[in-house]
């Protein structure tokens, strides 16, 4: 998959899923295995922008993976390099750094062991 591709989430996931993910963890403090909400500054607009994201841990560093690809918060969060992490009443703003493609593949490969059900795309299907 190139990098700029982006697999479109379907209509379960950005009207059902999604929100309750994010309802959950925003206002609930409830995280389905490590859901936070994810807000992003626009890179033109400068609105805030919101989606529930799955962090991943590993050896105690956090990593936020686009599983879909080149999603518009990847897109945002490179020209900040900053976001906020929203669990219940907990806010923090995180400053990322993009891990080099060199050191993606043990990463991806640890998000998909987590979360493969529920990005469900063909590319992770066995």
């Amino acid at each position: 998959m190139p990098a700029d591709t982006y697999l479109r989430p379907g209509i379960f996931t950005t009207r059902v899923f999604n929100p309750v993910v994010a309802f959950l963890a925003r206002r609930l403090g409830l995280s389905m295995k490590g859901a936070h909400v994810l807000s992003v500054q626009g890179r033109k607009t400068g609105e805030w922008h919101s989606t529930p994201v799955n962090l991943l841990s590993i050896a105690g560093q956090r990593y936020l993976v686009a599983p879909r690809g080149e999603t518009q918060w990847v897109r945002n969060i490179r020209v900040s390099r900053e976001a906020r992490l929203t669990l219940g009443r907990r806010t923090e703003t995180v400053h990322v750094v993009e891990v080099p493609d060199r050191e993606k593949a043990p990463i991806l490969r640890a998000y998909l062991r987590e979360w493969a059900w529920e990005v469900n795309h063909p590319s992770t299907q066995s």
